[in-house]
């Protein structure tokens, strides 16, 4: 390694430990938040493309979101799992542990992504049926799926590298190898959809060249030596060590996309039996709702690792620092997105049911609703990464599998028998609502874990002099 790699290197190691946390915080955070928006923005390019196929062929994609997440499912599991030790390994300046980390998540993310292609193809029509297709809009279904999951592959490992880059400091790496894929398809989709006449299935192609060059920028650096960490199959380990950290911490994420998948498949159906144009309502609220979303994943991606190191490294001040300023930032960001996107609900939702006034309606109560939970739904999140962070796994798994699972399935038939459409708009909402009596007294039990480890360094300290 090169001196001035080994400079970078420390300049980062410095920037995590000694850096004010606000300007750390942020400058991991923007990249991270700038790389979601833009998936959201081709996620979004998408439906809006389709949109003009008519409201069938937007239910189909919609149905096809469940099938990102069967994807992002294991791999986000290796991913944030792989993330969070990572960061504290580095924080601990072991950084070979770190590169076994690192190659055993990639390399077991490229296994999962294969099994979805060999599985997608083997059983495709079943599939799209399971993820809520209607008859009406199954072939729209089967024709986005098809491209889509011969790429899961390396769907999943870039899952791994975006989170893994992430946690060395190399955010703006991360953002621009999510970013320009997502750039890339926006122009890609109205090249095959109407230029070339494909219609969805144009849709999904445009989607799975994007994704090919998203992971080729993303595992660029770590082949060119580029970044702190490598990839490399004689680093693959799958000792029980680095399995029960990854797993551990990961699983959170797992349980939750796994959880994501089931609720998703869940309101499809019951959408899909109300009307093609509540099902289609639904689903690009939820692709509008993203850009929040992404705002407020991409500021807790920030956040985590850089608690996680500090923690790894036993600053334990600066690991309450880096709380107290992301909770506050989280909230009032939260609040401000939350007002905007709900004055504009409506107009939103027009750009993609321009004659549709049943998909109109739902769309718009939807975002609005959720809108107004919006700041319980992001201080949840940054409680959700301090957790994974430090560590802490029982309650990252809590709740990340709160949202979508323990306060959202017992609910969603209840409000959709009793309220029908406005209860499926609803439901989602409501279940952000729930997981704040999960939360706070998690972040109470975080806080005094981190005052004992504290009064313990700080004992140790004294013992010394």
């Amino acid at each position: 390694m090169t001196d001035t790699a080994l400079d970078k290197q420390q300049r980062r190691k410095d920037m995590m430990l000694l850096d004010p946390l606000p300007r750390v915080i942020t400058k991991m955070a923007v990249p991270s938040i700038i790389s979601f928006l833009i998936t959201s923005i081709y996620n979004l390019a998408d439906t809006y493309f389709v949109s003009s196929l008519g409201t069938n062929a937007t239910a189909a994609v919609s149905v096809n979101a469940s099938l990102d997440q069967i994807i992002m499912m294991a791999g986000s599991m290796l991913a944030v799992g792989a993330n969070s030790y990572i960061a504290r390994l580095l924080g601990a300046r072991k950084e070979e542990k770190a590169n076994s980390v690192l190659s055993t998540a990639f390399f077991l993310a490229m296994g999962f992504g294969l099994a979805v292609t060999v599985l997608g193809i083997s059983f495709m029509t079943p599939m799209v049926r399971l993820l809520g297709a209607t008859g009406t809009c199954e072939q729209y279904a089967i024709d986005y799926a098809t491209y889509v999951v011969l790429v899961a592959p390396f769907m999943a490992a870039s899952f791994v590298m975006n989170q893994c880059l992430r946690a060395e400091g190399s955010a703006v790496l991360s953002m621009v190898g999510m970013g320009f894929g997502g750039i890339l398809n926006c122009f890609l989709d109205p090249l095959f959809i109407f230029v070339l006449d494909m219609g969805v299935t144009g849709a999904s192609m445009a989607t799975a060249i994007s994704k090919l060059v998203s992971f080729s920028i993303l595992i660029f650096p770590y082949l060119t030596r580029r970044s702190m960490l490598r990839i490399s199959p004689r680093a693959f380990h799958c000792g029980d060590s680095i399995l029960y950290q990854i797993v551990t911490v990961g699983s959170s994420s797992m349980f939750r996309s796994g959880l994501a998948v089931v609720s998703a498949i869940v309101l499809n159906n019951i959408a899909g039996s109300i009307s093609d144009s509540v099902l289609a309502g639904i689903g690009v609220s939820t692709k509008i709702l993203m850009f929040p979303f992404g705002v407020i994943l991409g500021f807790g991606t920030g956040f985590q690792p850089v608690v996680g190191f500090n923690w790894g490294a036993k600053r334990y001040d600066r690991v309450m620092e880096g709380y107290r300023f992301a909770a506050r930032t989280a909230l009032l960001g939260a609040a401000a997105m939350g007002l905007l996107l709900g004055i504009f609900a409506r107009p939103l939702i027009v750009l993609f049911a321009q004659s549709d006034p049943a998909m109109q309606e739902v769309g718009a109560f939807c975002i609005r609703l959720q809108c107004v939970a919006l700041p319980i739904h992001s201080w949840v999140a940054v409680v959700n990464m301090l957790c994974a962070g430090l560590g802490h796994a029982r309650g990252a798994l809590l709740l990340s599998t709160s949202r979508q699972g323990t306060c959202f399935l017992p609910i969603v038939y209840p409000m959709a028998y009793f309220w029908g459409a406005s209860g499926v708009a609803a439901v989602q909402a409501v279940a952000d609502t729930l997981t704040l009596l999960l939360a706070l007294p998690l972040v109470r039990s975080i806080k005094r874990k981190i005052r004992r480890a504290e009064e313990e360094a700080g004992a140790g300290e004294e013992v010394r002099l």
